[in-house]
């Protein structure tokens, strides 16, 4: 055992943000738990250690009064355990339930599909990033919020990776943190313009399951709930059509397989999400000295559970770094796991799996990656691909 977290200072920042895997390879060898000087952060990357982190709050806690995610967003339900963070969680699953995401949203993100699809597919080319994910994601999100219709998709996407990436700004960098708090700002103006709606008529947003919960939520709560609704919310589905895409499109035995059985969209989506995980790290605090596999920790260490690597890990999964939709069914970390696995997995299945990448390759003859311009791929708190250029014919 590790009488003390092992360092590593040889691994860039860069490094993490252009490719990871490497790195993480190199951490889940050395230690359950390593200190990674440009991170910041104690990481662990370990399958089994992480989930039981997660199967034991009362050692690793998400609360965390000087976390990141507190001090941008405000003290949400993701950094909150046991009671608080069940009655607040609560309030937002009524509008995530299975049964709602079937019958009330996949009619409206199916149309917001179809009208973006419609905007480009005779042009014979586009760069998915733009022309489709992103927009597909921030309209989607802005139905469940319950935002107003006029809220442009662009300050969605600019909310979302200005909150991402204050959170994520391990090297404290000021200009990052300020683009934060005003993205927390404009989302608090769109609430307080929404909500006297909700308040008057209760439906199935998740404003509206807020303004209508059974413990009375305060502005407060609120705003810090949809914040973090606003980052992983758009960040999440966006970056998972994205992977999806680009694996069948790099795998085309693979994509062959799910074209003649469509039902394996949605298993190609759940294979996207392990082999890059869309939100890769999140944090905890140590509540008190354990040991964790083979390392002792002390109360107050800021451990980061790194799900991106967890996913990789070749003694959970047999060929790890691969895309394979033939491997066999077993449970991943890309939705995190214990009583924080992520309340919106139901809406991101029905939007990616079942929807927004099955149109595509409906109504887009051919569809390929493009000839001569690269895909480009950053992050490991947050990893997807930035550009996702293809073509197809018309």
């Amino acid at each position: 055992m590790h009488s003390l977290v092992p360092t590593m200072d040889d691994i860039g920042f860069e490094e993490l943000m252009n490719d990871p895997y490497p790195s993480f390879d190199r951490i889940r060898k050395e230690a359950s738990a390593v200190w990674v000087s440009s991170a910041r952060i104690n990481l662990v990357t370990r399958f089994d250690d992480i989930m039981h982190i997660e199967r034991n709050h009362a050692d690793f806690a998400s609360t965390n009064p000087g976390s990141l995610m507190n001090k941008i967003m405000g003290h949400s339900l993701m950094r909150k355990d046991d009671e608080e963070h069940q009655v607040e969680r609560k309030a937002v699953e009524t509008a995530f339930r299975p049964g709602v995401v079937k019958q009330y949203w996949a009619p409206r993100l199916e149309a917001i599909s179809d009208r973006l699809i419609a905007g480009f597919e005779k042009d014979g080319e586009t760069d998915l990033f733009n022309a489709f994910a992103a927009p597909m994601a921030a309209y989607g999100l802005t139905e469940l919020l319950g935002f107003k219709s006029d809220v442009a998709w662009q300050d969605m996407c600019d909310w979302s990776q200005s909150l991402m990436d204050a959170v994520g700004n391990y090297t404290a960098d000021p200009a990052i943190e300020a683009r934060g708090h005003a993205a927390a700002a404009s989302i608090a103006t769109e609430i307080d313009r929404a909500m006297p709606e909700h308040r008057a008529t209760e439906n199935p947003s998740v404003l509206s399951s807020m303004a209508h919960a059974e413990s009375l939520h305060s502005i407060d709560q609120i705003r810090a709930n949809v914040n973090v609704i606003v980052g992983g919310g758009l960040n999440e589905p966006r970056d998972s059509i994205l992977t999806t895409v680009m694996a069948l499109l790099s795998n085309p035995d693979q994509l062959a397989q799910v074209r003649e059985n469509r039902k394996l969209f949605a298993k190609a989506f759940e294979e996207a999400v392990r082999w890059v995980a869309p939100i890769g790290m999140y944090p905890r605090r140590v509540t008190r000295d354990v040991v964790l596999g083979d390392t002792q920790l002390k109360e107050g260490d800021q451990i980061g559970l790194c799900v991106g690597a967890a996913n990789r890990d070749p003694s959970r999964f047999e060929n790890a770094h691969a895309f394979d939709i033939n491997r066999p069914r077993q449970g991943h970390l890309g939705f995190g796991a214990g009583p924080h696995f992520c309340a919106g997995t139901w809406v991101a299945r029905q939007m990616v799996g079942e929807i927004a990448v099955p149109m595509l390759f409906d109504r887009l003859k051919n569809l390929r990656l493009h000839d001569s311009k690269p895909v480009t791929e950053r992050g490991w708190v947050f990893r997807g691909p930035t550009s996702l250029p293809v073509q197809w014919d018309v």
